[in-house]
């Protein structure tokens, strides 16, 4: 097991023993990490008796958290499920490639590995744009390796700043109100559910956890993004940062404007496909101004 690696800056970065890792969880990161963690699991279900859950490991901060609590969970919990970790080559460098592999094995995660060419054959279809193909194509990996061993769900590390993030991005640049769901039924893999365990944990909680514990967490491996947030993306956390500083709980806002969405006063929704306008329901209604 590795003692300490090299930072972006060239200073050597000492990785904490397995044993402090564990314990900074439930002691340091309890209100941050643990606590909204089996919250999330508690208020959306996403944990059910008898569960065999894939739990997905890209070598990035998020998903080697989650993988840890979810182990976690495993020794403590009355719950009887099964998690199953799973991580894919999709074309890393030999670099990136030892650097998932040798986390794994510090933070004793028992990972079945998988090879592929996706980074190759998504940058042939998209070109100088491959994030989108590249997450389809390595989600749909991820359910059938899961499909395969026996799994009814598949774990993604997505957390709250994803959320709102995501809420935001459909709003300003896709013009409709949709947010990413907790959990979800696959579509294309009969009987897999998705589901997202960090979703109340935010992005600078799994920063501090990771940079304190010195953990050499990776960005997304590809060679044509380089690790960088997509340019749209990028802009919308920047700007929910701004919003911040003259109102710090407008994040909170945003995570809950999608459990708040009253339907009596939209111009429209939809519904299993069906396009709605409040037209529809006018006269039927009588709906009056408050």
């Amino acid at each position: 097991m590795r003692a300490d690696y090299f930072n972006k800056r060239g200073v050597t970065v000492e990785i904490k023993p397995l044993a402090q890792i564990e314990r900074s969880i439930q002691k340091n990161y309890r209100k941050y990490i643990w606590s909204p963690f089996i919250k999330a699991i508690k208020d959306y279900k996403l944990i059910e008796e008898g569960d065999v859950i894939a739990v997905a490991i890209s070598g990035g901060k998020d998903s080697l958290l989650m993988a840890k609590l979810f182990q976690m969970l495993h020794r403590h919990t009355e719950i009887n499920f099964t998690p199953i970790f799973i991580s894919m080559d999709p074309g890393f460098n030999e670099v990136n490639k030892n650097n998932l592999i040798a986390n794994c094995k510090h933070l004793d995660l028992p990972v079945h590995f998988y090879d592929s060419d996706i980074f190759e054959v998504a940058g042939r279809i998209s070109g100088d744009y491959p994030c989108y193909m590249c997450a389809r194509m390595r989600r749909g990996f991820l359910y059938a390796r899961a499909k395969e061993l026996g799994c009814n769900k598949l774990a993604l590390g997505h957390h709250f700043d994803d959320v709102i993030e995501t809420t935001m991005l459909n709003v300003l640049y896709a013009g409709n109100f949709k947010t990413m769901l907790p959990k979800l039924h696959s579509s294309n893999f009969e009987g897999l559910e998705l589901i997202r365990p960090l979703y109340y944990i935010r992005e600078e909680s799994i920063k501090s956890f990771t940079t304190s514990n010195g953990i050499p967490a990776m960005n997304c491996g590809c060679s044509v993004a380089a690790g960088e947030t997509s340019s749209k993306r990028r802009e919308i956390k920047e700007l929910i940062a701004t919003l911040k500083k003259t109102n710090p709980l407008v994040d909170k806002s945003i995570f809950k404007a999608a459990e708040n969405v009253n339907v009596d006063v939209v111009l429209g929704y939809q519904m299993n496909n069906q396009k709605y306008s409040f037209l529809d329901f006018y006269d039927d209604e009588k709906i009056i101004e408050e």
